[in-house]
């Protein structure tokens, strides 16, 4: 078991949330995407707006791949959204 396998289950165990669960390559692959098309403070607030909006019915890899696509296409500065297709 590797260091973040150890993390997430110590984690997952204070949290109610079986490690099995975490989609963890989709979230780190978010957060890469964010943090070097976007802004790096921003991969850990998109990680976690991704698990608000999973909470709330969406789904993780349709979610994570909406929002990979936007931060990779994102330009600095600009912010606002680009029109959604």
């Amino acid at each position: 078991m590797n260091e973040l396998d150890a993390w997430l289950a110590a984690a997952g165990r204070r949290a109610g949330v079986d490690p099995a669960d975490i989609p963890t390559r989709l979230v780190l692959d978010l957060a890469r995407d964010v943090a070097h098309g976007v802004v790096r403070p921003g991969a850990p607030v998109t990680a976690y707006l991704l698990g608000v909006a999973v909470g709330r019915g969406a789904d993780p890899a349709e979610l994570a791949a909406r929002l990979s696509e936007l931060a990779v296409s994102w330009s600095p500065g600009e912010g606002a959204e680009p029109p959604i297709p």
